[in-house]
């Protein structure tokens, strides 16, 4: 009886030990992206690339006239610049694995390389989330307190302004990546996104207790998404009644336009950003989660340089002059 006992003891610690080892030999996840639609994958791919080619074109573009161009040494610009390097890096960690997944069919990638990814898409989903209110606090001020706007906004203050978004980002991205690569991942391995966000799924793909870090990236979502949201929607608020007060009727309807243009980008980030993080983890919404997930990953950085940039004087002008140069230095 007691070599029975012995023996089933040392066989449930034998299956304890295989069982733990399982846990950690989880080498790569499986990301399914699009695999429900596999007749339009050459379709999506030749979509995203277009996306993918716009989003860098424009933004780099926006980040090379920043540098360049004396007269758009501002705050204002200097934000651009920041919001136009962000989303170029934002685009380029996520685009060109899916692209490649929707060319290949290779949906694999190594844990390594998934918590990277992970790592890099929240520093600078963090960022962004502090940098777009702080570019609405630098409109508020031009607009509503011209006097004292260049007093209020110097170089200085754009630029701690600037760095508070970065260290916010860095900040919320490592603590969030240690608590994952604390977790344990026996299977499945499978993460239904296109990909590396693994805060939505944690729950899914997890063997270990799961409660603390859905706890944190709740508590972080509130933190960077409801105060900038308040902080930039107040902005504007401010910057309408300004707008109302404008004499000229074609003044007003030009600032309208502007406004309502970042107001609509704004909240599709921001809210997608709520909707996907803050929601009841299900798997009957995570096809929904996902396509709201491609409004902040993939459409803002896209339409962010034409919304805030593009369509500025200065930068037309700057453009032209940059054309002007490339012109005379190529002609014989």
């Amino acid at each position: 009886m007691t070599k029975h006992c012995v023996f089933h003891f040392l066989q449930m610690q034998h299956e304890a030990n295989k069982m733990w080892q399982n846990q950690t030999t989880i080498s790569e996840f499986i990301l399914l992206g699009f695999g429900d639609l596999p007749k339009v994958h050459v379709l999506l791919f030749l979509f995203f690339l277009v996306i993918y080619l716009v989003t860098m074109a424009g933004n780099l573009l926006i980040v090379v006239l920043v540098v360049a161009d004396q007269h758009l040494h501002t705050p204002m610009y200097f934000f651009l610049g920041n919001l136009s390097f962000l989303e170029s890096c934002y685009s380029s960690t996520i685009l060109p694995k899916m692209l490649s997944s929707l060319w290949t069919g290779e949906k694999r990638i190594s844990v390594k390389a998934c918590f990277l990814q992970f790592f890099i898409f929240s520093c600078l989903g963090g960022a962004e989330c502090y940098l777009l209110a702080m570019m609405s606090y630098d409109r508020y001020l031009a607009i509503c307190k011209p006097l004292h706007y260049a007093t209020l906004m110097n170089g200085r203050l754009s630029f701690q302004l600037a760095a508070v978004s970065w260290v916010s980002g860095v900040f919320v991205s490592t603590t969030l990546t240690l608590k994952v690569t604390s977790l344990s991942f026996c299977g499945p391995n499978k993460i239904d996104d296109y990909f590396c966000d693994v805060s939505p799924s944690i729950r899914f793909i997890s063997c270990s207790d799961t409660h603390l870090f859905e706890l944190s990236a709740f508590i972080f979502t509130c933190v960077f998404t409801l105060p900038p949201f308040l902080l930039t929607l107040t902005s504007y608020v401010y910057i309408i009644i300004t707008i109302l007060r404008i004499p000229s009727t074609t003044g007003r309807q030009k600032a309208f336009s502007t406004c309502s243009s970042h107001l609509t980008v704004v909240a599709l980030f921001y809210g997608a950003l709520m909707l996907v993080y803050m929601l009841p983890r299900s798997k009957d919404i995570s096809h929904l989660k996902k396509v709201f997930s491609l409004f902040y990953t993939i459409l803002t950085p896209m339409v962010n340089p034409l919304i805030y940039s593009l369509r500025n004087l200065e930068v037309k002008e700057s453009i032209r002059k940059c054309f002007r140069r490339v012109i005379f230095y190529i002609t014989p």
